[in-house]
Order: structure tokens, then C-alpha cells, then sequence
């Protein structure tokens, strides 16, 4: 018995759930979000101010660092419950949360826009957010067996 191959010269496009696209865009986000952070040690003075206890304007404290790891946190978590909670649960959550990280994020963008560098990054966490929002947003309401496929 002789079996044929079958070739294709079209790649197959399959469906991303979208708890999978909300877990991989919060992810992006965080990336993004610490990247920008990172670069910003490179502003002339900014380790010099770590040194000697400032962080922007602020003195280094205990709150400070706790409010600082808070909002980390809020990405990270978003991860784990984009790819957890039941469907309209988290359809819900990451509209809320994406919503307010947005005028957070333009609030960094317009307190720090020290470069273009800088300006561009937040710039693409507003955009990964809208992606957030947009997915939350279109969730499918038929819902198959997972909570994420439409339905038959």
C-alpha cells in the first residue's frame, strides 16, 4: 500500500484562544514596562541619585519600595489571572485593569519624558494595552467548552 504525503504551500492559521492573547500581551507589557525602567538608569545622575536615597523626587523608603513593587505586581498578576479566571471574570478584570494603567502609563510618559527613547516606550505600553482592552472587549459571548472558543 503506497500513502501520499500531503504538502501545503499556505501556512495553516489556527485560533489563539484569548486567554493566551491577553496572557502574552500582559506579559509584553511587563517586558516593556521594565525595559523602560531600566533605560531610564542611563538619564545622566539617576544612579547618582539612587546612591544618595532619591528615586525621581522621592527619598527611598520602605513605602516607596512596596508601592513600587505593587505596581509590578499588577502586570505579573494579570498573567496568571488572564490565563485563570473564568470567562467573565476576566473579560471584566482586564478591562478595569488595563483601563487604569493606561492614564497611569501617559502620567509616567509626561513626568519622565526626558527622551525620545523613553517617550516611545510608554508610548508601546499604551499600545499593548489598547490590544488588551481590544481583546477583552471582542471576547467572544458564545462560549465553547474552554470559556475562550466561540461555540459550534
Amino acid at each position: 500500500m503506497m500513502r501520499t504525503r500531503h504538502t501545503t504551500t499556505t501556512l495553516e492559521d489556527q485560533q489563539i484562544p484569548v486567554r493566551a492573547k491577553l496572557a502574552a500581551a500582559w506579559t509584553s507589557f511587563m517586558f516593556l514596562y521594565v525595559y523602560v525602567d531600566i533605560l531610564a538608569f542611563f538619564k545622566p545622575g539617576v544612579i547618582n541619585d539612587i546612591l544618595v536615597g532619591v528615586v525621581w523626587e522621592f527619598d527611598i523608603s520602605q513605602t516607596l519600595l512596596t508601592a513600587f513593587l505593587a505596581l509590578m505586581a499588577i502586570p505579573i498578576l494579570m498573567v496568571v489571572l488572564s490565563m485563570t479566571l473564568p470567562a467573565r471574570a476576566n473579560r471584566i478584570t482586564n478591562l478595569i485593569v488595563a483601563s487604569v494603567q493606561i492614564p497611569f502609563a501617559a502620567f509616567n510618559a509626561v513626568s519622565e519624558s526626558w527622551t525620545y527613547f523613553y517617550g516611545l516606550g510608554v508610548a508601546l505600553e499604551v499600545i499593548v494595552l489598547a490590544l488588551i482592552l481590544r481583546y477583552a472587549w471582542t471576547w467572544p459571548r458564545t462560549v465553547g467548552e474552554h470559556g475562550d472558543q466561540p461555540g459550534p
